[in-house]
């Protein structure tokens, strides 16, 4: 307890909580895009259940991964060498998650460019496999951002308890955020291509960076607002043609 208040009498303690709050914040848009891009392909009274099961579950995930820290901190030791790079197991779960966003966004990219009118999604079983299957693959994922997040961690704070504070609480507003985003993005059809591209993106950066290629993430944080905003201004264009469109017929079949 004492270490506790001396922790929060300590001002470098508050700035480096405050740093890591942020940095948490900005490393969870890429798992909020996938967790609304993956949700929204549930039945609608499902959608809200995984985000929830799903997001809650990564945050306890979190915390596991913080409480066994020394272990995680052991996994950018070099594992195996190949192509001339020393791969750590940290570097091998970055592949692996990077592959696996990859081939998700190209299978939900080729379904809808390929489906028929009216062809539904293969459903994969039952509803609640479904569901299960969703949850599954968020806290898949986010095991992945959380071990490269906690690295990161690591070299801004010793403190756990810092870590633990910045985690819940950028889980909280990840909690709070998917339902919303998911809504917009459903709402928007034009934007689920977008996010698509996004995660394909992010998974080309995790499988680069597990190769020993830092991309910085504010490069790949500036193209995806920069595509946002057009896709934005593209959105406010075309409901700005409807509404003069929805005018000119109401003048067309006005009473002269």
């Amino acid at each position: 307890m004492d270490s506790l208040l001396a922790l929060a009498a300590d001002p470098e303690a508050w700035v480096a909580l405050l740093t890591l709050i942020v940095m948490e914040l900005v490393l969870g848009i890429d798992n909020l895009i996938f967790v609304a891009v993956l949700t929204n392909g549930l039945p609608e009274h499902h959608r809200d259940v995984a985000r929830r099961i799903g997001i809650g579950l990564a945050g306890i995930l979190r915390l596991l991964l913080l409480s066994v820290i020394a272990i995680i901190v052991q996994l950018t030791a070099p594992l195996v060498t190949a192509f001339g790079h020393a791969f750590s197991w940290r570097d091998l779960i970055l592949i692996a998650g990077g592959l696996f966003l990859l081939w998700k966004a190209t299978v939900e990219i080729h379904h809808r460019v390929d489906a028929e009118p009216g062809e539904e999604k293969p459903a994969g079983g039952s509803a609640a496999s479904g569901l299960a299957s969703t949850v599954g693959q968020i806290i898949l994922l986010d095991c992945v951002f959380s071990i490269d997040s906690i690295i990161t961690a690591v070299g801004m704070t010793d403190h756990v308890p810092i870590m633990m504070i910045a985690m819940v609480i950028a889980v909280a507003a990840m909690f709070f955020a998917a339902t919303a985003l998911g809504n917009f993005i459903k709402a928007n059809p034009a934007i689920v291509m977008l996010a698509l591209g996004f995660l394909m993106m992010i998974g080309m950066t995790l499988v680069a960076d597990g190769f020993g290629v830092h991309v910085p993430k504010g490069y790949i944080y500036a193209a995806m607002a920069f595509s946002a905003l057009v896709e934005g201004l593209n959105l406010m264009e075309q409901r700005a043609r409807q509404r003069r469109a929805k005018r000119k017929r109401a003048m067309d079949h006005a009473p002269p």
